[in-house]
């Protein structure tokens, strides 16, 4: 018997209406930072908090060039993405101490991107025991802190990172 990855409370977000135009290209672009949680600017990316989150703490690294893969990025924009990458694993494991994390990449609607057009890596902190009977059994995800503490937290170690280069 293989095992099954459910995500009912994805469905919000499946079913949700969509911008029309790239949520990953409009928020970084109004320049509040707070109100579309955005923790973090490096020369060619960005840290940003997943609103649909699979656990506190679930972060996204978002190119500021909309491409849909890879491929469009060059050399330097690639090593950015990675080192900022890099920050947040680190940030998480400082703010969360999970037992693991995933780090990924859903490349197109067939490989499980919800936002297909703009590359975006995520960084899910995990830790055992982490999938309950409440996301297992009644499709609702708990997750145990509010946006805005977890922003906070969050922020001010990117903050600090800023501040020690």
């Amino acid at each position: 018997m293989s095992d099954i990855l459910y995500s009912p409370w994805r469905l919000q977000y499946i079913l949700s209406n969509k911008d029309k135009e790239c949520i990953f290209c409009i928020k970084p672009s109004e320049n509040n930072d707070e109100k579309h949680l955005i923790l973090y600017r490096s020369e060619f990316c960005f840290v940003i908090m997943n609103v649909y989150p699979y656990n506190n703490g679930h972060l996204m690294v978002v190119p500021n060039k909309h491409v849909p893969n890879l491929n469009g990025l060059n050399k330097e924009e690639i090593t950015d993405l990675f080192v900022t990458v890099q920050l947040c694993e680190k940030i998480i494991k400082e703010v969360y101490s999970p037992d693991g994390m995933n780090i990924g990449l859903n490349l197109g609607k067939a490989a499980g991107a919800g936002i297909d057009e703009h590359l975006h890596v995520h960084v899910v902190p995990r830790w055992s025991g982490d999938v309950n009977f409440m996301s297992a059994i009644g499709g609702t995800r708990v997750i145990p802190e509010s946006f805005e503490l977890v922003y906070s937290k969050l922020k001010e170690q990117f903050d600090n990172e800023k501040t020690e280069k």
